[in-house]
């Protein structure tokens, strides 16, 4: 029996934007949630297609999390793109307004600490 996965081709690593949000401070991947915090507080918006390059499959359960668990407001914007098979569909566009910028650096400051200085700060 021969290994076949040496003979196949290397697969390209996903795109990543201007800014790299593949380590923290910790060294660690951030989370999903992290990531998505991250890019939008670079001044960027997203829908449920873009946000597939940061690795969130789901965005709008990542932005209620955002907004539910930590309080953060975002801007909702209604919009026809293509899918994926080049038809219309109707998609959401998140945009963090700078007002919240401040409390997302907060929170994104939180996330990037380990689990037990978290729980720490939460007593």
């Amino acid at each position: 029996m021969t290994d076949q996965k040496k003979d196949q081709p290397k697969k390209a690593s996903p795109e990543k934007s201007h800014a790299d949000h593949t380590t923290t401070s910790t060294g660690k991947a951030p989370t999903k949630i992290s990531r998505v915090l991250d890019f939008m507080l670079e001044d960027h918006s997203l829908n449920r297609f873009e946000a597939e390059r940061l690795g969130d499959h789901c965005l709008h359960s990542t932005i209620s999390s955002l907004a539910n668990g930590y309080g953060l407001k975002f801007e909702r914007q209604i919009e026809r793109v293509p899918n994926h098979w080049g038809e219309p569909c109707t998609v959401t566009r998140y945009t963090l307004p700078a007002s919240e910028h401040r409390r997302a650096r907060n929170v994104l400051l939180m996330l990037s600490k380990p689990l037990k200085q978290r729980q720490k700060v939460a007593a």
